[in-house]
């Protein structure tokens, strides 16, 4: 069984395609889960925790 360029194109861009859709999907229904909250908010804050200064 081989396959031409030309199939072997138009399969890797359709999939690629549907690939990296699927993956925006996973990455946004993870940043906007409710149980991730917290862990957001505190990754948000936590350059504020800290007292250093410049030059510390």
């Amino acid at each position: 069984m081989t396959f031409d360029h030309q199939t072997l194109v138009a399969f890797s861009k359709s999939w690629g395609l549907f690939y990296l859709i699927a993956l925006a999907a996973v990455v946004l229904v993870y940043a906007l889960w409710p149980s991730n909250r917290k862990r957001f908010d505190r990754a948000k804050n936590s350059i504020f925790n800290k007292d250093d200064r410049p030059g510390d």
